[in-house]
């Protein structure tokens, strides 16, 4: 998969980006991993581990959160800090649900690119060479992150705990069929495709799946059908206990190239 020339492509992953944006890694998918996030937090995963709940399971990842980047000491800072500490991984989450274009979904989409090296095409508009969309996509992203403290640390931890549960839940299981629907297809790109009825197409950094095909509907004229490969779902709404945030079967999906199957109503 080529990338924009004007956005730097780096890694902290254990694959290339071209490979993990590429269609060929949907068709033969492998782990995903960001760098020494599983060595250096071995008690997290100890823990996950002994625990046969994935309820509590939520509960313990969420705790060691609050503790690990002092979420849970706000109460003990100045006042000019205790809003950034008060917020954790759980607020961009919400602010993604709502909207996609947030300052939230801004540090999501800049996650992506900082870790597995895929940039986001569109935020607020298309990107690519679009100076004033891509100076105001930087905003949203330094604002947003300013929200919480080492955000972006806190979403490797995200992402690293959703692919163990993934390997937990479905042990064995690659791929997953999941459906999107949008109102836009027109706007993405169409890459060549050898498929007959199966475009191939270039879907943002990070984008919004669900597991109910009917509820696709809601969110679209038209609605694809993936199967996605497990190694790249950073988030899905099962993950969490509802105490902590409430979802609607949605999956938030790494982007590049999928071949997809449009679904007639």
């Amino acid at each position: 998969m080529s990338v924009p020339s004007h956005l730097n492509v780096f890694s902290l992953c254990n694959r290339p980006p071209w490979a993990i944006a590429s269609v060929d890694f949907q068709d033969d998918p492998t782990a995903l991993h960001i760098g020494r996030v599983r060595e250096d937090n071995k008690r997290l995963f100890a823990l996950l581990d002994a625990e046969p709940r994935a309820t509590r399971r939520g509960e313990i990842f969420h705790e060691y959160i609050s503790v690990q980047f002092a979420l849970h000491q706000w109460e003990h800072y100045e006042k000019a800090a205790r809003s950034s500490l008060r917020n954790s991984y759980v607020r961009y989450l919400r602010g993604w649900s709502v909207d996609s274009n947030s300052l939230e979904g801004a540090v999501l989409k800049g996650w992506v690119h900082s870790r597995l090296g895929i940039p986001p095409t569109f935020h607020n508009g298309p990107l690519a060479d679009d100076a004033e969309l891509l100076t105001a996509y930087s905003y949203d992203r330094i604002k947003g992150s300013a929200r919480t403290n080492a955000i972006d640390s806190q979403l490797d931890l995200l992402f690293e705990f959703c692919q163990y549960e993934l390997a937990r839940r479905h042990p064995g299981e690659r791929w997953i069929t999941l459906y999107r629907g949008t109102y836009d297809a027109a706007g993405y790109q169409e890459m060549p495709d050898p498929v007959p009825g199966e475009p191939v197409v270039r879907m943002n950094n990070i984008s919004s799946f669900t597991s109910d095909r009917e509820c696709a509907w809601e969110f679209g004229s038209t609605v694809w059908e993936a199967r996605i490969p497990m190694a790249k779902v950073f988030f899905f709404s099962d993950l969490l206990p509802d105490s902590i945030l409430r979802g609607e079967q949605e999956y938030l999906v790494i982007g590049g190239e999928y071949r997809v199957r449009r679904l007639l109503y």
